[in-house]
């Protein structure tokens, strides 16, 4: 892209910061607070106030200040209407509604910019922990205006995964013995966010997740020198029909590459749907 293209990002990224800020203190209000709650996905998925109001915060700011774009949001009905543009804002209201209610402070807003099927923008605010992360394209990654770049440990170290027990137990012994397991991370960009900051070297994503839970994620994994393939080594592409991903694989360099090869030998056993 040009440098005209970035300087765009670059206004788009700071749009979506404040928008997700003020989203985020609007969601906040309703943190420990016993919001009201629905269930969606036929009972799976819990929604609460909470999501509802940090989306109608999210839309009002975004909507208005570019009437252009079109809209993907995990909490406003879909349509048709977004697959003809090729610039879209993607939103996750929040990140990790189960641990919002919960009272864990693992949870985010998540705002991505999308053009043309990649994110160019993208901003995870995480209120509860003050921790704002955000990318735009051509430029790097921050955490709190810092830079962050993803984990040095050399490949023959052992590697912090994001992984469930039974999923780790099924791959190929060599490969088990580079892996340390670490706890569970309920908010699924959260847990990106982590391989971005070298907090940990990498992490599985099971089938079906979404498009707003890892637009935002994706890029500032990629600016910070990481990246989130499939399993056939494929970055993601965005706002098509569908938006529901396959299995995933979020690390950096060699020892990505390693853990695709792995988890894309449990293809075809019914392993690969586990998470941690």
């Amino acid at each position: 892209m040009s440098d005209v293209d970035n300087g765009r990002w670059q206004g788009d990224l700071e749009l979506i910061a404040d928008a997700a800020r003020q989203a985020g203190v609007v969601a906040l209000g309703y943190f420990n607070q016993s919001p009201e709650v629905w269930w969606k996905n036929e009972g799976r998925s819990p929604v609460s106030a909470a999501d509802f109001a940090a989306n109608e915060t999210l839309e009002r700011i975004l909507r208005a200040a570019r009437p252009d774009y079109g809209w993907l949001s995990e909490e406003t009905d879909d349509g048709a209407e977004r697959l003809s543009r090729d610039t879209v804002f993607i939103i996750d209201p929040i990140d990790g509604t189960r641990a919002f209610l919960a009272g864990q402070d693992l949870w985010c807003v998540s705002v991505a910019v999308v053009h043309r099927g990649r994110p160019v923008a993208g901003v995870l605010y995480a209120p509860a922990l003050r921790e704002l992360y955000e990318a735009s394209q051509g430029g790097v990654a921050l955490k709190n205006g810092n830079r962050i770049t993803v984990s040095d440990r050399a490949p023959d170290q052992p590697g912090r995964f994001a992984i469930a027990e039974d999923v780790l137990k099924h791959l190929p012994e060599a490969l088990r013995g580079t892996v340390e397991r670490v706890r569970h991370v309920p908010s699924l960009a959260y847990r990106i966010a982590m391989v971005a900051d070298g907090r940990i070297e990498g992490t599985y994503v099971k089938p079906h997740s979404h498009d707003w839970d890892l637009a935002a994620a994706d890029l500032i994994l990629e600016r910070a020198g990481g990246q989130l393939l499939d399993l056939d080594g494929q970055p993601l592409s965005y706002n098509r029909p569908h938006v529901v991903q396959d299995a995933l694989c979020a690390g950096a360099g060699e020892r990505l590459a390693g853990f695709i090869a792995g988890m894309a030998g449990l293809r075809g056993r019914g392993l690969i749907d586990r998470c941690c």
